[in-house]
C-alpha cells in the first residue's frame, strides 16, 4: 500500500478479473461450504477463467491431497488440475524439510494431504509417539479425528519432538455452520505441552512463499471470506485482496478491523471477480457509495440513503477506518449494520 493504513476499499474501473492475471481463491467459505458450491461461485469462476484469469486454490485445510481437491472442484463444475492447488500442507512440509534431515520421521495429527505432502519432502510418516518421531505435524484432520490422536502428540512434544501446525484457523465453516478448525485442535495440544507449535498456513510467510513459487503469479489477487488468514495474509505479502461475505466474516467485524485485516475490496460473493468496483469518495464529512453515505456522530458510525447493501457497507467501511486509523474501530456499529440486508 502506498500509506500507512487504507482508510477505505478501492474502486477499479476494469473488472478485477482484468486487472490481475491470477486469483488466489481460498476454498471453503468462498468457492464451497460443506463440500457443496457456494451461490454463483461455479459460473463466476467459469467467465473469470473464460476471461484469461488463471485460478490458483490456496486453501489453510491440510486434511486432503491436492489431486482430491481438484477433483472436488471438477465435480462441483470448476475444472482444476492438482498443479493449481496449494495447502497449508504442502507449506508446513517445506517448512519442516528446511529444517529435519531426509528420512526423518514425523508423527502426524491430521489427514491424507499431511502424509502425502511429507512424503513429497522425503520425510516418513509415524502415528505413534512410540515411533520415535522427531517431529509432530498437526492439521485439520475432520469431524472424526480421534481424541487420542492429540495425545500421542502431546507425548511426542514432550519427549522433544518439535512441533508443527500447517495453520490454525479457530474455526471452519460447513455446511450446517461454522465448526471448530484446526486452530482449536493446536490449542487443546497447547494446553496439555504448554509448547508452541511453527506455523505455515495463511497468514504466515511460508504459506505466501508456498503459493508464489507454485503458481508463478505476477499481478495476484487474494480472494477469502477470513480477516485473520486471506485478508491479513495478503497485507502480509503486499498483495492487494477481495473480501466476500460468503464465509466467516460479516459485515460488523469488516467495519471494525484494524489495518492489516482491511481488503483492499469488498464484494457480497465471486461476482466480485467479473465486475469494476466502485469508489468510495468523500462526500462533506462523510463517504459516499452508491446511494450510500456514511459517518461518524458521536460514539456511532451511521448511515443514510438506500440502495445496492454492498455499497453501503463499503460507505461504512470508509467512514469506520477513517475514524480508526492506525487502530480498530470502537464506535457503535449495530444500527447502521441493521439497514443492510447481508
Amino acid at each position: 500500500m502506498s500509506q500507512q493504513y487504507r482508510s477505505r476499499p478501492l474502486g477499479s474501473d476494469v473488472a478485477l478479473s482484468e486487472a490481475y492475471d491470477t486469483a488466489l481463491l481460498d476454498l471453503d467459505g468462498v468457492v464451497y461450504a460443506g463440500g457443496h458450491a457456494i451461490v454463483h461461485a461455479v459460473e463466476s469462476l467459469g467467465s473469470a477463467r473464460e476471461g484469461g484469469m488463471h485460478l490458483a486454490y490456496v486453501t489453510n485445510n491440510a486434511l486432503r491431497t491436492p489431486d482430491a481437491v481438484a477433483e472436488h472442484l471438477t465435480e462441483l463444475g470448476v475444472p482444476a488440475e492438482a498443479t493449481d492447488v496449494i495447502t497449508s500442507a504442502q507449506a508446513v512440509a517445506r517448512l519442516m524439510a528446511d529444517q529435519l534431515p531426509s528420512g526423518a520421521r514425523v508423527l502426524v495429527v491430521g489427514g491424507e494431504g499431511l502424509r502425502v505432502a511429507l512424503r513429497e519432502r522425503g520425510l516418513v510418516p509415524v502415528e505413534s509417539a512410540d515411533d520415535d518421531p522427531v517431529a509432530v505435524v498437526q492439521g485439520f484432520g475432520g469431524p472424526d479425528l480421534p481424541w487420542g490422536r492429540f495425545a500421542e502428540a502431546a507425548y511426542a512434544i514432550s519427549r522433544g519432538a518439535v512441533w508443527f501446525a500447517s495453520n490454525t484457523d479457530l474455526t471452519i465453516p460447513g455446511a450446517r455452520g461454522i465448526a471448530p478448525g484446526n486452530g482449536a485442535a493446536v490449542e487443546v495440544v497447547r494446553i496439555a505441552t504448554g509448547a508452541e507449535p511453527q506455523v505455515a498456513g495463511k497468514p504466515l510467510p511460508p504459506m505466501h512463499r508456498e503459493t508464489v513459487l507454485r503458481t508463478g503469479a505476477k499481478r495476484p489477487l487474494v480472494v477469502g471470506d477470513r480477516l485473520d488468514t486471506d485478508i491479513e495474509g495478503a497485507f502480509n505479502g503486499g498483495v492487494d485482496s477481495l473480501l466476500v461475505l460468503t464465509g466467516v466474516t460479516d459485515a460488523a467485524q469488516l467495519i471494525a478491523a484494524e489495518p492489516r485485516y482491511r481488503p483492499t475490496y469488498v464484494d457480497r460473493d465471486l461476482r466480485g471477480l467479473l465486475t469494476g468496483q466502485p469508489e468510495v469518495p468523500e462526500d462533506g464529512d462523510g463517504f459516499r457509495c452508491g446511494g450510500w453515505t456514511a459517518g461518524v456522530r458521536g460514539e456511532a458510525v451511521v448511515l443514510d440513503g438506500e440502495g445496492d447493501a454492498i455499497d453501503g457497507l463499503r460507505a461504512l467501511c470508509a467512514a469506520a477506518w477513517t475514524h480508526a486509523g492506525e487502530g480498530a474501530c470502537g464506535l457503535d456499529a449495530r444500527k447502521a449494520v441493521a439497514r443492510l440486508d447481508l
